[in-house]
């Protein structure tokens, strides 16, 4: 019988990738390119000679970016299709190669425009293209999804570590990180998409967008983006910087955090619809900010990896349990307006977040900063209880 439970689970992902593979890829390749960018953040930091604050500010470029991909995405969609995937994807494996000639603090800030515009193109039309998959078919694909990007984060982030102990630099990094892109993008041909059905039935067409679902989705997305940033871009200098750790060793901080990710993901598209994607959004972020502020209070290394891992298992479902959320919420013909218009709202805590953290550490230090982040973390409460509540309301 548990030999028979476990082939039914391992059926069901191999079913879920099948049905999903295009933007599976699509968010393992992001996922090579932002594991590296954080095990590289101490030798980005050093080569253009940027301060916390100003690295931070960089990463404001990021958010800009991706912004503008955001509100974009849909239309990339209805353009180009099914080859949407692809061209994004060799977009990016060109822009990747930005950081390895940034050589002053005021280099990093274009870079990162340039790559969180081309990443984050990928990344929101993967996630449209799975929420439209699962409005077609009724199934529940984003956290098998989301926990491959989680994975190839942290292999990437280790590998990348492994390289800068052998004396590697960022120009041969991010080099090989394109070339790897590229092995990705091939993998992205996508088949061609059936014509969106017509209902018949203009009545049921949405005037407006749901906002009242949109705003709580879209803060617990932010939520869960500030925290899961945070450590990609500053757990290795926390690592490397605060805890004394050897060069490339800070690695190990955004490769925990990936790999517990992947695996709690994986155990989300089991578990979620058993318990209920709000209480498993509710408990993970709590269980987020008692993560953070383990890793604000770290005396050795040990205690900041165990933070770390805590934040990783309190951040892991809720960005794709909360997209598939509201995609339940909205009428079909307004999900890829509606993903992307909270996706707009959530990506901000992408950088904005580790970019505030690199503010308050220049005056105050990386543990008062993951306070901060704790503290952010914590309003994933009233926002599932706002979400909750408009649901009661409408029905």
């Amino acid at each position: 019988m548990a030999r028979n439970g476990v082939a039914g689970v391992l059926g069901g992902f191999a079913r879920a990738v099948s049905m999903s593979f295009s933007p599976f890829m699509a968010l393992g390749a992001a996922g090579v390119v932002w594991g590296g960018f954080a095990a590289m953040v101490p030798a980005l930091k050093a080569q253009t000679g940027a301060s916390d604050a100003q690295f931070g500010l960089a990463l404001l470029g990021s958010a800009s970016g991706g912004m503008i991909a955001m509100y974009l995405a849909p239309y990339l969609l209805a353009l180009f299709r099914h080859h949407t995937l692809m061209l994004l994807a060799l977009c990016s494996a060109l822009v990747v190669q930005g950081p390895r000639f940034a050589s002053e603090p005021w280099h990093l800030f274009p870079v990162m425009i340039g790559m969180g515009l081309a990443l984050a193109s990928l990344d929101i039309c993967a996630n449209l293209r799975i929420s439209r998959i699962e409005s077609d078919t009724g199934g529940h694909l984003m956290n098998i999804n989301h926990a491959n990007f989680s994975f190839f984060l942290a292999v990437s982030a280790i590998l990348v570590g492994l390289l800068r102990q052998a004396g590697w630099g960022t120009a041969q990094v991010f080099a090989l990180i394109s070339c790897v892109f590229l092995v990705f993008a091939l993998l992205l041909r996508d088949g061609p998409w059936a014509d969106e059905p017509e209902d018949g039935e203009e009545e049921d067409k949405p005037r407006h967008l749901p906002w009242a679902a949109i705003l709580p989705v879209g803060v617990m997305i932010f939520v869960a983006f500030v925290g899961e940033n945070s450590i990609e871009s500053w757990s290795a200098l926390f690592l490397e910087r605060e805890l004394g750790g050897a060069t490339g060793d800070g690695g190990f901080g955004p490769a925990m955090l990936g790999f517990i990710m992947c695996a709690f993901r994986l155990l989300g598209q089991v578990t979620t619809q058993r318990f209920g994607e709000a209480r498993v959004v509710l408990f993970s972020g709590i269980l987020g900010v008692i993560g953070a502020l383990t890793l604000s209070q770290a005396p050795d290394r040990l205690v900041a990896l165990l933070g770390i891992a805590l934040m990783a298992v309190g951040m892991a479902v809720i960005v794709p349990t909360a997209t598939s959320l509201l995609g339940k919420r909205v009428h079909r013909r307004a999900l890829n307006v509606a993903v992307s218009r909270a996706w707009m709202i959530g990506f901000t805590g992408f950088f904005v977040g580790p970019s505030l953290i690199g503010s308050i550490s220049e005056a105050y230090g990386l543990r008062v900063a993951f306070v901060m982040v704790a503290a952010t973390i914590a309003l994933i409460v009233p926002a599932v209880w706002q979400f909750e509540r408009g649901k009661a309301v409408r029905d």
